[in-house]
C-alpha cells in the first residue's frame, strides 16, 4: 500500500511475494525490445523525405517522422546527437536503404521546434480497444543538464540551473475480456519548470485524454477543489479517489466536491487502510512504478537544454516506454504464504 500503516512495525510482516505466469512469452519479448527492426519501421523509412510546401518559405529536407525516429534511436541507445547520426548512417546501410540522414545541427534545431501529438488517439502504437479508463496522476523531478547541485553542496558556489517537472497520466483500466488488464499505458504527460503545483496540471493532462474516466486517482498532494472540479468537468460523476489530509473535516456548506467529505467520513469510522482497500487506492503505486520504468531506461535527468527540447524528448521517451510495454508486458500473480 502507498500508506505504510504502522511503518515502525512492519518489519515483521512479510513481503508480498509474486510470480511471473507468462515467462516464455515476457523472455521473447524482452528480446524483440533490442531489435533495430522495431524501431526502423517500414513507415518511417517511406515518409522520410518532407512533403512538398504549397506556401511561402524554405522547403524542409526531413518530414516530422524522419527526425522523431532519429532521436528516439539515440534516446534509447543513450547516445548523443552525433553519435545518433553515426547509428543511423549504419543502419541504413544495413537495410540497403539509401536515404540522407539529418546531422546533429538539424536534430538540434528541429527537436527544438518540433510539436509532438499529445492526443491518445494520434498514438500509431495505442490499444486499438476503447472504454472508459483507471487515471493514475503522478509527478517527478527530472534533473537539467550542468552540474548544478553538485557546485552548490561541494563548491559553495550559486548556480540558478533547476530541475524540470515531469506529469504522468497512466491508464490502467481493466475489461471483461482482459486484453487491456493493467496496461500501464502512459495517456497524458506534460513537462513544467520545478515551481509548478501539481493540482495545476490537472486539467491539462486530462485534455490530452479523449476517453470517459472510470476512476481518478492520486496521491494527497492533489488534494483539493482543483483537482475534483477538473476530473468532474472532464466526466461527470466519475469517482475521484484522492486520500485527504489527516487534519481534514467534513465541509457540507461549502461548494466542494461531496465525494472529499464521503472519504473523510469512511475514514473516520473505518480507518485510513479499510478506505484504501474499499477505493482501490493501492493501485496508485502503478504510476509510481512508470516513474522508476521511466527513470531506469530514459534516464534521471534531460540531455538537451533548451525547453522545447526538453519537451519533446520527455514525450519521446514516454512513447518509447508504451512500445517496450506493449512488447513484453509481465502477468504475475501473487504467491500463496505458508501460515506460521
Amino acid at each position: 500500500m502507498p500508506f505504510k500503516h504502522n511503518a515502525s512495525r512492519r518489519h515483521r510482516i512479510g513481503k508480498m511475494k509474486f510470480k511471473v505466469t507468462n515467462w516464455a512469452e515476457y523472455e521473447a519479448g524482452l528480446r524483440r525490445r533490442g531489435s533495430l527492426t522495431l524501431w526502423i519501421s517500414p513507415e518511417a523509412l517511406s515518409c522520410w523525405q518532407a512533403p512538398k510546401r504549397t506556401r511561402r518559405g524554405g522547403q524542409p529536407r526531413y518530414s516530422d517522422l524522419a527526425i522523431e525516429t532519429a532521436l528516439t534511436l539515440g534516446l534509447v541507445f543513450g547516445l548523443g546527437l552525433r553519435q545518433t547520426e553515426g547509428l543511423l548512417v549504419s543502419v541504413l546501410k544495413l537495410i540497403g536503404q539509401d536515404l540522407a540522414v539529418p546531422d546533429d545541427t538539424t536534430l538540434s534545431r528541429r527537436a527544438s521546434k518540433r510539436q509532438l501529438p499529445n492526443k491518445r488517439q494520434d498514438d500509431r502504437d495505442r490499444i486499438p480497444e476503447k472504454g472508459a479508463v483507471h487515471v493514475l496522476v503522478d509527478s517527478t523531478g527530472l534533473q537539467i543538464y550542468g552540474a548544478g547541485q553538485w557546485l552548490e553542496e561541494k563548491q559553495a558556489t550559486k548556480s540558478r540551473r533547476g530541475w524540470r517537472k515531469l506529469h504522468l497520466a497512466l491508464d490502467v483500466h481493466a475489461t471483461a475480456c482482459g486484453r487491456r488488464a493493467n496496461s500501464g499505458e502512459v495517456i497524458a504527460q506534460i513537462l513544467t519548470d520545478q515551481d509548478a503545483g501539481d493540482p495545476s496540471q490537472v486539467e491539462a493532462l486530462l485534455d490530452q485524454i479523449e476517453d470517459p474516466i472510470r476512476q481518478f486517482t492520486a496521491d494527497g498532494a492533489y488534494d483539493g477543489k482543483p483537482t475534483y472540479d477538473a476530473a468532474i468537468k472532464h466526466s461527470a460523476g466519475a469517482p475521484v479517489v484522492i486520500p485527504p489530509r489527516a487534519n481534514a473535516v467534513e465541509r457540507p456548506d461549502t461548494d466542494l466536491s461531496c465525494q472529499r467529505d464521503g472519504h473523510i467520513a469512511a475514514i473516520n469510522a473505518d480507518g485510513r487502510m479499510k478506505w484504501q482497500a474499499a477505493t482501490g487506492y493501492g493501485k496508485r503505486s502503478l504510476v509510481e512504478t512508470a516513474i522508476g520504468r521511466y527513470k531506469s531506461i530514459i534516464g534521471h535527468g534531460l540531455r538537451v537544454r533548451s525547453f522545447g527540447a526538453q519537451r519533446t524528448e520527455v514525450a519521446i521517451g514516454c512513447s518509447v516506454l508504451n512500445r517496450m510495454l506493449a512488447c513484453a508486458r509481465p502477468k504475475s500473480v501473487r504467491c500463496k504464504t505458508a501460515t506460521p
